[in-house]
Protein backbone atom coordinates (compact mmCIF):
# COMPACT_ATOMS: atom_id res chain seq x y z
CA UNK A 1 0.00 0.00 0.00
CA UNK A 2 2.67 2.40 0.65
CA UNK A 3 4.05 1.99 -3.29
CA UNK A 4 0.13 3.27 -4.13
CA UNK A 5 1.27 5.91 -6.87
CA UNK A 6 4.61 5.91 -7.22
CA UNK A 7 5.40 4.34 -10.22
CA UNK A 8 2.93 7.01 -11.72
CA UNK A 9 4.46 9.93 -9.74
CA UNK A 10 8.08 8.87 -10.96
CA UNK A 11 6.94 8.50 -14.43
CA UNK A 12 5.27 11.58 -14.77
CA UNK A 13 8.86 13.27 -13.09
CA UNK A 14 10.64 11.53 -15.00
CA UNK A 15 8.74 12.45 -18.30
CA UNK A 16 8.77 16.74 -17.03
CA UNK A 17 12.46 15.82 -16.85
CA UNK A 18 12.77 14.14 -20.04
CA UNK A 19 11.00 17.04 -21.93
CA UNK A 20 13.27 19.57 -20.01
CA UNK A 21 16.52 17.57 -21.33
CA UNK A 22 14.99 17.98 -24.90
CA UNK A 23 13.92 14.15 -25.63
CA UNK A 24 11.09 14.26 -28.65
CA UNK A 25 7.76 13.28 -27.43
CA UNK A 26 8.08 9.86 -28.33
CA UNK A 27 11.23 9.54 -26.03
CA UNK A 28 9.37 10.99 -23.33
CA UNK A 29 6.58 8.72 -23.78
CA UNK A 30 9.13 5.55 -23.90
CA UNK A 31 10.28 7.04 -20.38
CA UNK A 32 6.77 7.51 -19.06
CA UNK A 33 6.42 3.74 -19.57
CA UNK A 34 9.99 2.76 -18.15
CA UNK A 35 8.87 4.93 -15.17
CA UNK A 36 5.37 2.80 -14.73
CA UNK A 37 7.55 -0.65 -14.79
CA UNK A 38 10.80 0.49 -13.11
CA UNK A 39 9.69 -1.10 -9.70
CA UNK A 40 7.91 -4.04 -11.14
CA UNK A 41 10.63 -6.37 -9.83
CA UNK A 42 9.51 -5.59 -6.24
CA UNK A 43 7.68 -8.27 -7.01
CA UNK A 44 10.19 -10.45 -6.45
CA UNK A 45 10.75 -9.57 -3.08
CA UNK A 46 9.13 -10.93 0.09
CA UNK A 47 6.28 -8.64 1.80
CA UNK A 48 7.88 -9.19 4.94
CA UNK A 49 11.06 -7.59 3.97
CA UNK A 50 9.01 -4.50 1.64
CA UNK A 51 6.55 -4.01 4.48
CA UNK A 52 9.17 -4.05 7.04
CA UNK A 53 8.16 -1.07 9.32
CA UNK A 54 11.93 -0.68 11.11
CA UNK A 55 15.81 -0.99 9.42
CA UNK A 56 16.34 -3.53 7.07
CA UNK A 57 19.17 -6.01 7.54
CA UNK A 58 22.20 -6.33 5.47
CA UNK A 59 20.62 -9.98 3.93
CA UNK A 60 17.21 -8.12 3.87
CA UNK A 61 18.61 -4.91 1.75
CA UNK A 62 20.35 -7.32 -0.66
CA UNK A 63 17.09 -8.71 -1.74
CA UNK A 64 15.85 -5.04 -2.06
CA UNK A 65 18.88 -4.17 -4.49
CA UNK A 66 17.49 -7.91 -6.30
CA UNK A 67 14.64 -6.00 -7.78
CA UNK A 68 16.48 -4.22 -10.51
CA UNK A 69 17.39 -7.26 -11.91
CA UNK A 70 13.84 -8.94 -10.94
CA UNK A 71 12.17 -6.52 -13.22
CA UNK A 72 14.35 -6.68 -16.09
CA UNK A 73 13.95 -10.82 -15.98
CA UNK A 74 10.23 -10.53 -16.18
CA UNK A 75 9.94 -7.83 -19.13
CA UNK A 76 13.06 -9.13 -21.24
CA UNK A 77 10.70 -11.43 -22.92
CA UNK A 78 8.31 -8.13 -24.21
CA UNK A 79 10.03 -7.33 -27.17
CA UNK A 80 7.47 -4.73 -27.64
CA UNK A 81 9.00 -3.39 -23.90
CA UNK A 82 12.19 -4.09 -24.95
CA UNK A 83 12.95 0.09 -24.50
CA UNK A 84 12.24 -0.20 -20.91
CA UNK A 85 14.86 -2.74 -19.85
CA UNK A 86 18.11 -0.02 -19.65
CA UNK A 87 16.04 2.45 -17.05
CA UNK A 88 14.49 -0.56 -15.57
CA UNK A 89 17.60 -2.68 -14.76
CA UNK A 90 19.83 0.71 -13.61
CA UNK A 91 17.07 3.19 -12.18
CA UNK A 92 19.62 2.93 -9.26
CA UNK A 93 23.12 3.37 -10.09
CA UNK A 94 25.16 6.15 -8.95
CA UNK A 95 26.85 8.35 -11.56
CA UNK A 96 29.93 7.76 -9.15
CA UNK A 97 29.77 4.04 -9.64
CA UNK A 98 28.51 3.58 -5.73
CA UNK A 99 25.30 2.05 -7.35
CA UNK A 100 23.22 -1.19 -8.36
CA UNK A 101 23.24 -3.74 -9.43
CA UNK A 102 26.64 -3.14 -11.70
CA UNK A 103 28.08 0.05 -10.36
CA UNK A 104 28.17 1.90 -13.27
CA UNK A 105 29.04 5.20 -13.46
CA UNK A 106 28.74 8.22 -15.43
CA UNK A 107 27.66 8.42 -18.89
CA UNK A 108 27.77 4.74 -19.27
CA UNK A 109 24.31 4.43 -16.88
CA UNK A 110 21.43 5.07 -19.74
CA UNK A 111 19.89 8.73 -19.43
CA UNK A 112 16.13 6.98 -19.26
CA UNK A 113 18.30 5.20 -15.68
CA UNK A 114 19.60 8.77 -14.83
CA UNK A 115 16.08 10.59 -15.35
CA UNK A 116 14.56 7.98 -13.25
CA UNK A 117 17.06 7.82 -10.54
CA UNK A 118 16.12 11.44 -10.25
CA UNK A 119 12.39 11.40 -10.35
CA UNK A 120 12.69 7.96 -8.00
CA UNK A 121 14.58 9.27 -5.27
CA UNK A 122 12.50 12.24 -5.14
CA UNK A 123 9.33 10.45 -4.72
CA UNK A 124 10.92 7.94 -2.22
CA UNK A 125 12.14 11.02 0.03
CA UNK A 126 8.77 12.68 0.36
CA UNK A 127 6.69 9.93 0.34
CA UNK A 128 5.47 8.15 3.77
CA UNK A 129 6.76 4.63 4.06
CA UNK A 130 6.28 1.60 6.89
CA UNK A 131 9.63 2.78 8.50
CA UNK A 132 9.35 6.36 8.21
CA UNK A 133 7.43 9.45 7.51
CA UNK A 134 8.53 11.15 3.90
CA UNK A 135 10.46 14.51 4.57
CA UNK A 136 9.94 17.81 3.63
CA UNK A 137 10.32 18.79 0.10
CA UNK A 138 12.76 21.40 0.14
CA UNK A 139 14.79 19.05 2.51
CA UNK A 140 14.48 16.12 -0.13
CA UNK A 141 15.33 19.02 -3.28
CA UNK A 142 18.58 20.23 -0.89
CA UNK A 143 19.97 16.45 -0.85
CA UNK A 144 19.53 16.33 -4.97
CA UNK A 145 21.30 19.56 -4.95
CA UNK A 146 24.00 17.63 -2.79
CA UNK A 147 24.28 14.62 -4.07
CA UNK A 148 24.12 16.08 -8.30
CA UNK A 149 27.67 14.69 -9.47
CA UNK A 150 28.03 12.50 -6.81
CA UNK A 151 24.84 10.40 -6.82
CA UNK A 152 22.55 11.59 -9.75
CA UNK A 153 23.42 13.00 -13.14
CA UNK A 154 23.75 16.81 -12.50
CA UNK A 155 22.19 17.43 -16.22
CA UNK A 156 18.79 15.41 -14.66
CA UNK A 157 18.97 17.42 -11.68
CA UNK A 158 19.82 20.69 -13.24
CA UNK A 159 16.16 19.72 -15.32
CA UNK A 160 14.26 18.84 -12.38
CA UNK A 161 14.82 21.85 -10.71
CA UNK A 162 14.09 24.14 -14.01
CA UNK A 163 10.80 22.16 -14.09
CA UNK A 164 9.90 22.04 -10.47
CA UNK A 165 6.69 23.45 -10.48
CA UNK A 166 5.49 20.87 -12.60
CA UNK A 167 7.11 18.19 -10.27
CA UNK A 168 5.34 19.94 -7.17
CA UNK A 169 2.23 19.74 -8.90
CA UNK A 170 2.47 16.10 -9.52
CA UNK A 171 3.47 15.26 -6.11
CA UNK A 172 0.84 17.54 -4.77
CA UNK A 173 -1.74 15.36 -6.58
CA UNK A 174 -0.87 12.26 -4.36
CA UNK A 175 -4.51 11.25 -2.99
CA UNK A 176 -5.76 11.50 -6.43
CA UNK A 177 -5.72 9.66 -9.60
CA UNK A 178 -2.57 11.04 -11.74
CA UNK A 179 -2.84 12.42 -15.55
CA UNK A 180 -0.27 13.69 -17.67
CA UNK A 181 1.42 16.83 -16.67
CA UNK A 182 2.79 18.75 -19.81
CA UNK A 183 3.28 22.06 -18.61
Amino acid sequence: SYTCGHSDRVAEFARLIARELGLDFDECEQIHMTGLLHDVGKIGVPDHVLKKPGQLTEPEFELIKQHPVIGYEILKHLENLSYVLPGVLHHHESVDGSGYPHGLRGDSIPLAARILAVADAYDAMTSNRPYRRGMATDRAEQILREGAGRQWDVRCVDAFFRTIHGIRLVASQRSAPLSPVWL
